[in-house]
């Protein structure tokens, strides 16, 4: 073991007891209901201390040095030059787009399919086994999942035999296989597929929980009232399982303007399938343009903090009702 590895072994304990401490001196502090002094405030101050100075290193300091690099250019000259880039190069633009295409489709379709399958498996006989069959994907971490997929979208020259399943199926039919991972705009598609296979057991658990919360009651009313199935479901089922729904659109939708290791394990964002969380790794760190891997952090941060409000907002309005 090298010498930097044992300094981050060290700081992972050292990080791992200060959010231990952390969790420990406020559960003490909201469990005890004693009438609380100065006293009190100080020592939940001293368990918090350790957490909120990594926090500060960790987090708030990056976040502030980065927001400071995205106006500066290599030799520390401030300037917009870094913003221009993203907002007139063809490259830059078309990530830009790759990455809207992402967030209108995936939270999209993987929701919907959620849904569909929530209802259809609700209180039928092997609904656990059902559930379990959709929920495996989202166990897989996004490289593990991203080779799987690889290899459904593998393509071979010639006429060797074709391993990959989606060009057998093609040659099975008489067709020649193709390139899928080099041919734009497909193969974003194809990426994106990998992303709502993984997505789709998430929305499925959290919506299927929501449609049991739904008072048999109300459903029973409505069914008295004549209504036909998809009326209880528009009219009834989808109202009670509203904020669901949002909290399950919202968590699908930033993960997928954060989504890296999908494009970075299958195409390294080549062939026009880079987004915004790949294009940055590549400016700042391959290269060496940090200014932009900086204003690209900045976009995908500002396209991210209006869903986490929107989020918020309806979660409280929420408390409020109940």
């Amino acid at each position: 073991m090298t010498t930097a590895d044992l300094l981050g072994k060290i700081l992972q304990v050292v990080m791992g007891l200060a959010v231990f401490a952390a969790v420990v001196g406020l559960l003490i502090f909201l469990i005890d209901k004693a009438p609380k002094k100065g006293r009190d405030y100080w020592q939940l101050a001293g368990f918090l201390a350790p957490a909120m100075i990594f926090l500060a290193v960790g987090l708030v300091y990056p976040a502030i040095r980065t927001g400071i690099l995205a106006f500066q250019d290599k030799g520390g000259d401030w300037t917009f030059d870094n913003f221009v880039w993203m907002f007139t190069q063809p490259a830059a633009i078309r990530t830009l787009i790759n990455t809207i295409v992402w967030v209108a489709l995936v939270p999209v379709i993987s929701t919907a399919i959620g849904l569909a399958y929530a209802m259809f498996i609700d209180r039928s006989r092997g609904e656990k086994f059902y559930k379990v069959i959709l929920f495996m994907p989202i166990a897989i971490s996004f490289v593990g999942a991203s080779v799987i997929w690889r290899f459904v979208y593998e393509y071979r020259s010639g006429d060797r035999e074709q391993i990959g399943l989606l060009n057998a199926i093609v040659v099975a039919f008489g067709g020649d296989p193709v390139q899928w991972l080099q041919t734009d705009p497909i193969n974003t598609i194809l990426l994106i597929v990998i992303m709502i296979w993984i997505q789709t057991g998430f929305a499925m658990v959290l919506l299927s929980a929501a449609i049991k919360g739904v008072p048999s009651e109300q459903i029973e009313a409505a069914q008295l009232d004549g209504t036909n199935a998809w009326q209880r479901f528009m009219n009834v089922t989808v109202p009670g399982i509203r904020g669901s729904l949002v909290v399950v659109f919202t968590t699908i939708s930033i993960a997928t303007l954060k989504v890296f290791d999908i494009v970075r394990t299958m195409t390294a964002g080549n062939f026009n399938t880079s987004v915004v969380a790949n294009e940055m790794y590549t400016q700042a760190f391959r290269a060496s343009e940090v200014g932009r891997g900086s204003a690209l952090a900045l976009i995908l941060f500002v396209m991210v903090l209006p869903i986490v409000i929107y989020n918020v907002n309806v979660l409280r309005k929420q408390r409020e009702i109940r």
